[in-house]
């Protein structure tokens, strides 16, 4: 049914979780899965005289934590014998990169963690999760 599945991953445990979760769906469906960590851009607004990191500094460490945290789903990935394709990118809203990632891969589930925050919590802090379940057509399973 599923041939080709998303998991974002943020590094976080639960993220981990969500990664098993789809490494179990890939095996059942014999599926290819995609790996996606995003990467924040500069906070140009905050550029001033004092700016404690340089840019390329920052993109910098923004990419190896990101390439880090791919090359670790990807390592679980091999090692349950799946295909695992491994990608980053930069982009204000998380969310809509992994919307367009799932749409420029032809995925056709994309399985995501949530960290289950409910009320005011929820609501100031926001969702990535929750925006792409809002936003996209794709499948999206919640692991938790």
């Amino acid at each position: 049914m599923f041939k080709r599945i998303l998991v974002p991953t943020d590094g976080s445990d639960i993220s981990v979780k969500a990664l098993n979760a789809a490494i179990g769906m890939a095996r059942i469906h014999g599926a290819k899965l995609y790996t996606l960590s995003v990467k924040e851009p500069f906070p140009y607004s905050a550029v001033s005289e004092m700016q404690p990191t340089p840019p390329q500094e920052f993109f910098d460490a923004q990419e190896r934590i990101a390439a880090a945290r791919v090359k670790a789903a990807m390592t679980l990935a091999e090692a349950a014998g799946l295909d695992c394709e491994g990608h980053t990118l930069e982009a204000l809203h998380a969310w809509e990169a992994i919307i367009e990632h799932a749409s420029t891969h032809q995925c056709d589930l994309i399985v995501m963690a949530s960290h289950g925050r409910r009320g005011v919590q929820a609501l100031l802090l926001g969702s990535e999760t929750q925006k792409v379940l809002t936003h996209c057509t794709t499948p999206v399973l919640v692991v938790r």
